[in-house]
């Protein structure tokens, strides 16, 4: 079994595109295949119109099992969506795994463990647009890595950066795999494309995939249509171009499989080195400050959904604690404002997403408090403001106004 891990951490630039329809070409292609999808954003359920009030659980159920001393296997929670081609899907509790796993060992190697008791050809991994653990646990599992770049100047800020983030990995883990770039939303009619995509071939050719995605609109219809293109267009550019990337992607690995792996710590100095220069030279192009505005506003939804969900909030007199325990039995809170007493604030399952809350009328003044969560105390993940107390543990704080 192979995986591949779809990743860049830049916003827009046709991830989870490529992710639906390089899995459902390589399912065509008579390879047993599952989507994994590690973004808390949801987009390949969406993309594949699987419907989210139908989805009881998703890969967060999965990963957070082993450590929550319960067992929740993988094919309980995957959806077939073609002959071939599984979906694990993702949801908004995915966000919430590296703060519930803080401290843990190996928790890295979450993802990597439960496809080791996967049966399948090629897992295809939708990554998060962000460096975390979702994205290291993707890495850690990962064979090869696939990185779309937008022939256009803010995509090679994505670029340098991910190549960081994989000699980090690299040095931390001493992870082998092997990275590819992959050239997306190729436009020949526009001067800068063809400046972009010619500069890649020239400095990264042994890195570079032969196949080009080419912009096609046919992509976009199928995706709002909840289709991959092998299913909306068989018959479109767009499909062609995904054919011809699932097929040289089986073509490379049965090279490698013949010890064909180039050395990984010369290639992504190499690639660090030449996306710099590819920034200096389209640098005066277009200004930089936008590429920053973009990467804020791919990842401020899903926080803001967060926000909405966990927390602590005032409204209407009363101050709501809520936090995502999904496998938990229950779930108290105890705090200077009722004597560090668990038993006199047990908080409220709501739904069966895991998400418990209780709301107290409390006074103006500063207010410490902990969770306790099936007899384990724990400071609140939701909230960033928290103080040492004397048992050498975390208090979380919250102001009332």
């Amino acid at each position: 079994m192979r995986c591949i891990a779809v990743i860049n951490q830049k916003g827009g630039c046709g991830k989870t595109t490529v992710a639906i329809n390089l899995s459902a070409c390589l399912a065509g292609l008579g390879q047993r295949t599952l989507l994994v999808d590690m973004d808390p954003q949801g987009h390949c359920a969406v993309g594949l119109a699987v419907p989210e009030d139908q989805v009881e659980r998703n890969i967060y159920d999965v990963l957070i099992s082993a450590h929550a001393g319960t067992k929740t296997e993988l094919k309980s929670i995957v959806w077939q969506i073609a002959q071939n081609f599984d979906l694990a899907p993702s949801g908004i509790e995915l966000a919430a795994l590296e703060p519930q796993l803080a401290g843990q060992d190996r928790r890295e190697e979450c993802l990597r463990d439960v496809l080791a008791e996967a049966d399948y050809d090629q897992v295809v991994v939708d990554c998060p647009p962000g460096v975390g653990l979702l994205t290291f646990n993707a890495l850690r599992a990962a064979d090869e890595v696939v990185i779309p770049v937008e022939t256009g100047y803010f995509a090679l800020h994505g670029l340098g950066r991910q190549l960081e983030t994989l000699e980090v990995l690299q040095q931390q883990c001493r992870q082998q795999f092997r990275t590819r770039i992959l050239a997306t939303m190729y436009d020949v009619r526009t001067k800068l494309a063809r400046e972009v995509l010619t500069e890649l071939r020239k400095h990264h050719k042994e890195q570079m995939f032969r196949t080009v995605v080419n912009f096609n609109t046919r992509l976009k219809e199928a995706a709002s249509f909840g289709q991959a293109i092998s299913e909306y267009d068989p018959a479109s550019k767009g499909m062609r171009d995904f054919v011809g990337l699932a097929k040289e992607l089986i073509e490379s690995g049965a090279a490698r499989a013949g010890g064909q792996a180039a050395g990984v710590e010369a290639q992504l100095a190499g690639l660090a080195k030449t996306a710099e220069e590819l920034l200096g030279r389209t640098g005066e192009l277009v200004g930089a400050k936008a590429a920053g505005a973009r990467q804020r506003e791919a990842t401020a939804t899903v926080q803001e959904k967060i926000d909405q969900f966990y927390g602590v909030r005032q409204r209407d007199g009363t101050v709501e604690f809520a936090v995502l325990h999904p496998q938990a039995e229950e779930v108290a809170l105890a705090g200077d404002f009722n004597g560090w007493d668990p038993a006199r604030t047990v908080l409220e399952r709501a739904g069966d997403k895991g998400r418990w809350s209780a709301a107290m009328p409390l006074g103006a003044g500063v207010y410490r408090y902990r969770y306790v969560v099936d007899g384990r105390w724990q400071q609140d993940p939701y909230n960033e403001w928290a103080e040492s107390n004397p048992y050498g543990e975390m208090n979380s704080v919250v102001e009332v106004k």
